[in-house]
């Protein structure tokens, strides 16, 4: 069973290992404990049942609570596992950025980074070359650069 506690935001890390720990300790039937990425002030954590859920987490600092209903891993799959999408960029490619503030500005890749899906360009139309780490969705390829060497 999967139980989402509600915790104090920023706290997150602090409540996972917490919870570990008196897992251990105390030999309780929790299988997993973790922060998904991008969600604050929650935590999940899988369980036999609901008591070692409770006793598990039961009179921590920054632990707010366990809320009612559990959820089936359907539910959390796509914060879990790693996306398993394509990027199609490259470094060197022309792009034409799509948002605010520098839309419609045009740059060169210069790194990036999948894991955090972002991507560092220098703004072709600045007087400096000065690196911008935008998202990998707020650009869009207008030219690769294997064509411009054609």
């Amino acid at each position: 069973m999967i139980f989402i506690i509600k915790v104090t935001t920023n706290k997150e890390e602090r409540v996972v290992d917490m919870i570990s720990e008196r897992a251990e300790k105390k030999h309780l039937n929790v299988f997993s404990v973790l922060r998904p990425h991008g969600l604050r002030g929650y935590i999940l954590m899988e369980a036999e049942d609901r008591e070692s859920a409770e006793e598990a987490a039961f009179d921590l600092p920054y632990v707010k609570g366990i809320i009612g209903k559990t959820i089936n891993y359907e539910e959390i799959k796509n914060m879990i596992e790693p996306s398993a999408t394509t990027i199609s960029i490259k470094e060197g490619d022309i792009v034409e950025l799509i948002a605010e503030p520098f839309k419609k500005e045009k740059a060169k890749v210069l790194r990036i980074d999948k894991q955090k899906e972002e991507v560092v360009v220098s703004l072709l139309g600045a007087v400096v070359p000065l690196p911008v780490t935008v998202k990998l969705d707020n650009v869009k390829v207008i030219r690769r650069e294997e064509e411009e060497n054609q």
